[in-house]
């Protein structure tokens, strides 16, 4: 007795020796998923470029005095700004489930965007692509959402990479991670997840063809390591 495919519509075949995903699905989904960095992306401006201080206007008070251009100095009381970033940690470790359980075909059923995906990609004629390529994509967006999970969460990473060392290597008292680190990892997801929702272009697929020339990554079968993005939809035969 054949096995069930639960998840046809998005896989191929659900036993196939070369997984193939059906790339409408796919674009759904990177659609979805683009509101988490679209997020991140409001956040990081806030916590970077955004005021530091909280000032509340019952504590502003006139000195009537001014400094040397001629504008008004005030003395108020300011209360430093903290945020907590509990809910960004939330969505972010989400974000980092979706990445990896989407690699392999035996735990992308556990993921909801794509249910959601290959439903509301049901009427749509499916355009079957091989997974391999996009399990390179994704592994790369967890990378980057690592990355950011480390830049919200520094004290917390400090003190595991501390306790595994056994020395202080890392402070938990500052952000030791640069700002531009997670700026750029978002705004590449952001432009990477666009690309691929609306423009139906997987850049993590096309360095995965780079790495596959160089020799980097070696798939076990012989299509994985042939791939040809001329084409724009695999047979479905």
């Amino acid at each position: 007795m054949a096995d069930k495919n639960w998840l046809s519509g998005w896989l191929k075949e659900a036993n196939s020796e070369v997984p193939m995903i059906n790339d409408t699905a796919v674009r759904i989904r990177a659609g979805i998923m683009l509101a988490i960095p679209l997020f991140m992306g409001f956040t990081l401006f806030e916590a970077i470029y955004g005021s530091s201080w909280v000032v509340t206007g019952n504590s502003v008070v006139d000195t009537y005095e001014t400094d040397m251009s001629g504008r008004i100095l005030y003395q108020v009381e300011a209360i430093r700004q903290t945020y907590d970033y509990s809910l960004q940690t939330i969505i972010l470790f989400y974000g980092l489930f979706e990445m990896l359980v989407g690699m392999s075909t035996r735990t992308a059923i556990l993921s909801p965007t794509i249910w959601v995906s290959k439903f509301l990609a049901r009427y749509r004629a499916p355009d079957w692509k091989l997974l391999a390529p996009k399990r390179f994509a994704w592994s790369f967006g967890a990378f980057m959402i690592s990355i950011c999970l480390i830049f919200f969460n520094p004290d917390t990473f400090a003190e595991w990479v501390n306790f595994v060392a056994r020395t202080d290597v890392l402070p938990t008292t500052v952000n030791y991670m640069p700002s531009w680190i997670p700026n750029v990892l978002v705004i590449t997801c952001i432009s990477f997840m666009w690309m691929e929702a609306v423009l139906g272009f997987c850049a993590g697929c096309a360095l995965y063809k780079v790495a596959v020339k160089l020799g980097w990554v070696v798939e076990p079968c012989e299509a994985c390591n042939a791939l040809d993005f001329r084409t724009s939809k695999s047979s479905e035969n």
